[in-house]
């Protein structure tokens, strides 16, 4: 047994590259997007609890939702002009610098804060789209669940060492209140600049797929939609998998916007938050790690309901907790475990569903359109739940979050696996065979 995640890949400098990318972008996901970012925003930008939420919110899904709109432009774009790696360097390099000029945002500065959060966050998702786009061309099809994985588990990384990194931070130079988390901004887009630098040299450009045919960039996005879609309907399994998934994605959306403002409402505050968050972060990661050894084994539908179990039952022990007056600490730590369980597994398994029910020929299309299930997902989810926890209260928005992944597990029994398989090693086998007569007829 070894502990080297890239022992028997074909190119493991290349895999360790395309990861050590999810581990610079760790420093937008986590404490932009999920630990500081959020509570900077609503405690000293916004300086109001209920129109805090609201306003986040809003920013959040409405960022996502210009991701939605813009992605197949920008997918057409790279895929017929081989512009991949540019987009994923030059989105990356964006962001980096927007993220360190949130220092820039002052108390009372909301109208700043939302342009300037906008396009970062819009970057962020686009060069995440593109840095999935990578996996098929870094991994085979036996080894695309591992790949994923390892990934999945590098990011993880990056999370812990951000974490002890923030920590040190706040001990050694007085930042644990909120208005003093500037320069934890400018460190986070610092972060993502130098760790993205493997990426930028080792990530070869993919081979640009052939035009559809449409004389525009704009009408060549949206028959690549039409066609991707339609492809996608004839493959039942994935549109049932894709269903679920974006039911279930709303929970997890909501979790990455509000974690860190759902543990402050439970009274975590500054260095108990980032512990807190620590604690995620490693179980997150053991997911990761574990996942990547037991779904091959086990399947990726029951990896997935696995962890969907976990994700409701952590749903509903908070919405006990929020019931309960003067609910004890102790439960929150308990159930922060089944969070970070649920963020560390329940991602890398449902990509490698994707991965598993997409043919050879059309993995990049089916991989775009689960990107963007799962961005729809934040637009719709974010924004429901911080509007009912803005205006109605924490239990209700707790109540849906629960529904959320109630019912995706419900839909996820739909799927049958096998079927899926089956169904993409078909379509792959006529192309190959379609190709295969071509070549000998002429």
């Amino acid at each position: 047994m070894t502990l080297n995640p890239f022992k028997g890949l074909d190119n493991p400098k290349t895999v360790c590259a395309w990861g050590l990318y999810d581990l610079a972008n760790q420093s937008f996901t986590l404490l932009i997007n999920t630990l500081l970012f959020s509570i900077y925003f609503k405690e000293v930008v916004v300086g109001d609890d209920a129109k805090g939420d609201a306003l986040w919110g809003l920013t959040f899904s409405g960022s996502m939702l210009l991701v939605v709109v813009a992605s197949p432009l920008l997918g057409a774009v790279a895929d017929c002009r081989g512009w991949r790696k540019n987009f994923l360097v030059w989105t990356g390099v964006g962001c980096c610098l927007l993220t360190m000029s949130f220092g820039l945002i002052t108390p009372g500065a909301v109208a700043l804060a939302m342009l300037l959060y906008i396009p970062a966050n819009f970057l962020y998702q686009i060069g995440e789209n593109f840095l999935a786009s990578f996996l098929p061309s870094v991994s085979t099809p036996r080894t695309i669940g591992r790949v994923s994985a390892t990934g999945w588990a590098m990011g993880y990384v990056g999370a812990l060492l951000l974490l002890m990194f923030t920590i040190a931070g706040m001990l050694a130079f007085g930042l644990k209140d909120p208005e003093h988390w500037r320069p934890f901004f400018v460190f986070a887009g610092i972060w993502f600049a130098i760790n993205m630098v493997p990426a930028v040299l080792a990530l070869k450009e993919p081979r640009p797929e052939q035009s559809h045919g449409a004389t525009t960039l704009v009408g060549e996005a949206f028959v690549r939609m039409r066609d991707t879609v339609r492809s996608a309907s004839h493959y039942r399994q994935l549109v049932r998998f894709l269903t679920a998934f974006f039911i279930y994605g709303m929970g997890v959306q909501v979790i990455i916007a509000f974690a860190s403002i759902i543990a402050n409402d439970f009274g975590f505050g500054s260095t108990k938050l980032v512990l807190y968050v620590l604690q995620l972060t490693v179980t997150a990661g053991i997911a990761a790690i574990g996942t990547a050894k037991f779904q091959d084994r086990i399947g990726a539908k029951p990896t997935v309901l696995v962890y969907l179990g976990i994700w409701s039952l952590s749903a509903l022990g908070l919405l006990i907790m929020s019931l309960v007056p003067d609910c004890p600490e102790w439960p929150f730590w308990v159930v922060g475990n089944g969070i970070g369980f649920g963020i560390g597994g329940i991602g890398t398994a449902s990509r490698s569903i994707v991965g598993r029910f997409a043919p050879a020929h059309k993995t990049g299309e089916f991989f775009g359109l689960w990107g963007m299930v799962y961005k729809l997902a934040a637009v719709v989810g974010v924004a429901s739940f911080s509007q009912v926890k803005a205006w109605i209260g924490m239990p209700t928005s707790l109540g849906l979050l629960l529904g959320f992944f109630a019912l995706g597990f419900v839909l996820m029994l739909r799927v049958n696996e096998m079927d899926g398989y089956k169904a993409a090693r078909r379509a792959s086998r006529a192309v190959r065979f379609t190709s295969d007569a071509d070549r000998n007829a002429s």
